[in-house]
C-alpha cells in the first residue's frame, strides 16, 4: 500500500471520528442546556472516542462501506457510520423546554454536521490541489478537509431521512406530538427496533443512490459552487 493510500485512510478515519463524535456530543450538549444531565453524568460529553464507539456503526459498517468495493475490484467506497447514541432523558427536556426543545435536541447533530461541512467547503476551495511537490503534511491536511466535507454532508443528509431510531424520525415524532398527531408518533415509536435493518437495506441496495447519494451530490454542488 502506497503512502498516499495510507494518508487517505487515516484522513477518512479521523474525519469520520470528528463528524460522528461531535454529532452525538451536540445532542447531549443541547439536552444539557435544557436541564438534562443524563449525557454529562454518563461521561458522554467527552471527546474521548472510546466512550462513543459502537461496534456496528463505528467499526463494521464504515469498514464494509469503504473496503468492500475495493475487494470487488473497484475503488474505495464512501465512508459512513455512526457513534453510540448519547443517552438523553427526553421527558426532562420536554418538561423544561417543551417539544420545541426536544426538536432542537433532535436536530443538534445534523446542524453540527452541516456547519462543519460549510467550513470544510470554504477551506477546500481556498486550498490548492496537492501535487507530488507538496509535503505529506499538506497532502494529509487536504485529504482530511476533503473527507470532512464529504462525510459531514453524508451524515447530515442521512440523519434527515425519517428512518425510525434516527434524528429525522425523532424530529417528526416530537413535531407530531406537539400538534397532537399521536398516530404518527406511535408509528415511529413502534418501529424503532427496525431502524438498523432499514439502514442496512438502504446502504446495501440501489435505494442509497436515490435517498442518499443524489441529495448528497446536490448539497455538495451547492457548497462548492
Amino acid at each position: 500500500m502506497e503512502s498516499i493510500d495510507i494518508l487517505k485512510i487515516l484522513a477518512a478515519v479521523l474525519a469520520l471520528a470528528v463528524a460522528i463524535i461531535g454529532h452525538e456530543i451536540m445532542h447531549g450538549w443541547v439536552a444539557y442546556m435544557y436541564g438534562d444531565t443524563t449525557a454529562k453524568n454518563a461521561g458522554r460529553l467527552s471527546i474521548n472516542p472510546i466512550s462513543h464507539v459502537d461496534l456496528v456503526g463505528t467499526i463494521i459498517v464504515p469498514a464494509t462501506m469503504y473496503f468492500l468495493p475495493m475487494l470487488l475490484g473497484g475503488e474505495s467506497g464512501f465512508l459512513f457510520g455512526w457513534a453510540k447514541p448519547v443517552p438523553i432523558n427526553t421527558a426532562t427536556v420536554i418538561k423544561n423546554a417543551g417539544y420545541n426543545g426536544a426538536m432542537q435536541v433532535d436536530l443538534a447533530g445534523i446542524v453540527y454536521n452541516f456547519t462543519l461541512a460549510v467550513f470544510a467547503s470554504i477551506a477546500i476551495v481556498s486550498m490548492s490541489k496537492p501535487t507530488s511537490a507538496d509535503t505529506l503534511f499538506y497532502i494529509f491536511a487536504y485529504l482530511f478537509v476533503f473527507q470532512l466535507l464529504i462525510i459531514n454532508v453524508v451524515l447530515g443528509v442521512f440523519n434527515l431521512l425519517p428512518i425510525p431510531q434516527f434524528d429525522g424520525a425523532h424530529f417528526i415524532m416530537h413535531l407530531a406530538l406537539k400538534y397532537k398527531v399521536n398516530s404518527v408518533a406511535e408509528f415511529f415509536y413502534k418501529n424503532e427496533r427496525y431502524g438498523i435493518i432499514i439502514v442496512l437495506i438502504v446502504l446495501m441496495t440501489p435505494l442509497k443512490d436515490y435517498l442518499l447519494l443524489l441529495p448528497v451530490q446536490t448539497v455538495l454542488n451547492l457548497l462548492l459552487s
